[in-house]
């Protein structure tokens, strides 16, 4: 049995579509369905559902997918371990995936803190809003904005950010940061990369949604438009502040941001991880 099969299979279970797979890969739909095919010839088993909106697992590729985890994990680090070895290394980085703020504006400021508590530890920050595959190895630690499901994780919980509502001077033009009528600003907001998070669903709610002149998967980005006078965000409040962007006050209760550190159950406790994994913790608790 190739264990690239079996990835292909938990991959379905994250993706929920052979063609999303595909792209995620670079090969075509037709490689992961023949990669498929075989796989459930090979186990006398039906491992997916396919329907015309996308493909889901069964119970049982589902049970199998759960079973295949600890060995795609070990496939994983020893081609990684090989790979440091043919390089002159021999301590292969941890990886870890978060967006491409928490990156550049949590993580790369905290790495000496990293340097001084596990010196010995190498790490590479992957900037990537998608979905990623702790299974497979797409990474080891993941920081999302969502609480992910599944019994072979372990997610834990990030220090609350707070978010307000945040204009420039400019925009302002003299006004007062006192509440005024939001449904006649333009406003700015996050878009569906990171799925039903509070600062989208919150616009909606509220019916604030046609309001909307600007979408961005990028806080960087929305921070910049705001910056220069192009509307009204909802924004982590201590990176708006530092920005020099005016908050105001809103006249009902605004969200806050919880962030979760995601690690697979079964390499958890690898000391390299596990130092990474209070390393993160430590850098969230400086911005808080």
């Amino acid at each position: 049995m190739d264990s690239d099969d079996l990835e292909w299979l938990a991959g379905i279970g994250r993706a929920g579509s052979l063609s999303a797979i595909a792209k995620s890969r670079g090969v075509a739909v037709s490689t992961v369905a023949r990669r498929l095919d075989a796989l459930e010839a090979l186990l006398k088993v039906r491992l997916i559902d396919r329907r015309p909106d996308g493909a889901t697992l069964t119970d049982d590729g589902a049970r199998i997918v759960a079973l295949a985890e600890p060995l795609l994990a070990s496939a994983d680090r020893i081609k990684r371990t090989a790979a440091a070895m043919r390089a002159g290394e021999d301590r292969p980085p941890v990886m870890v995936s978060a967006t491409e703020f928490i990156v550049a504006e949590v993580l790369a400021p905290a790495i000496p803190l990293l340097q001084a508590s596990a010196p010995s530890v190498v790490v590479t920050l992957k900037a990537q809003t998608e979905l990623v595959s702790l299974a497979s190895r797409d990474a080891d630690i993941a920081i999302r904005m969502s609480r992910p499901k599944g019994n072979s994780l372990v997610a834990r919980k990030l220090p609350i950010q707070r978010l307000g509502m945040f204009a420039s001077r400019d925009y302002l033009a003299g006004r007062e940061a006192t509440p005024f009528a939001f449904e006649q600003q333009r406003l700015l907001s996050y878009d569906d990369s990171y799925g039903p998070i509070p600062e989208v669903e919150w616009i909606r709610e509220n019916g604030l949604t046609a309001c909307v002149t600007m979408r961005s998967g990028s806080t960087h980005a929305l921070l910049n438009a705001v910056a220069a006078g192009a509307g009204i965000a909802l924004l982590p409040t201590i990176f708006a502040k530092r920005a020099g962007l005016i908050e105001i006050d809103a006249p009902f209760v605004l969200p806050v941001r919880t962030a979760w550190v995601i690690a697979h159950r079964d390499l958890r406790r690898v000391p390299q991880i596990d130092a990474v994994h209070r390393w993160i913790l430590a850098a969230f608790g400086r911005v808080r």
